[in-house]
């Protein structure tokens, strides 16, 4: 892993953006940060996600008569390990290489001498996965745990590789999770 590339994921979570676009910033605003190299997608006519690689944005609306509400943006880490060029261009331009594998404990090491403190937070998807929390920033970390049995993991991921990083959960939704999981 690069310092380079470890410096992206600590920026995302302590910052609670990817290079400076928030989770709510409308589909143009991702765009002036990000460009319009992506896949957009759409299910319906109110929610849409556009597809950089590694990083997705998502939006919903009540209508086609209203604009577009940013929601959410998830990083796909577990896509590293796939291989190929899932990094979209403008966050290789700024951090550079990319290695396969996101360590969740060295991860959270360097973020904790940063003064970012991470929180645990009971998941449905235990044991196979683990969920942390970055209270200022909102952002959560899935963590791979174990297989389920006769499970085999694509790319190779190992125990301890962060599945994805997102945004936003908030307090509420922590002491949801905390009353019904935990």
């Amino acid at each position: 892993m690069t310092p380079h590339s470890l410096a992206f994921y600590m920026d995302v979570i302590a910052s609670g953006t990817v290079l400076g676009a928030k989770p709510t910033d409308s589909p143009e605003q991702v765009t002036a940060i990000l460009g319009s190299d992506c896949a957009e997608n759409s299910l319906d006519d109110q929610s849409m996600w556009r597809d950089y690689g590694m990083v997705e944005f998502f939006w919903g609306r009540e209508s086609r008569d209203h604009p577009w509400v940013g929601h959410h943006f998830t990083l796909h880490v577990h896509r590293l390990s796939w291989g190929g060029s899932t990094v979209h261009r403008a966050i290789r331009a700024r951090y550079g290489r990319f290695d396969r594998h996101l360590q969740f404990g060295k991860l959270e090491r360097l973020l904790a001498r940063r003064g970012v403190r991470m929180e645990d937070v009971p998941d449905s998807n235990a044991p196979t996965h683990t969920l942390h929390w970055q209270p200022a920033s909102q952002v959560s970390v899935r963590v791979w745990r174990s297989p389920e049995r006769g499970e085999r993991r694509r790319g190779g991921a190992r125990i301890g590789d962060v599945y994805a990083i997102s945004s936003s959960m908030s307090a509420e939704q922590v002491a949801w999770y905390r009353a019904r999981y935990g």
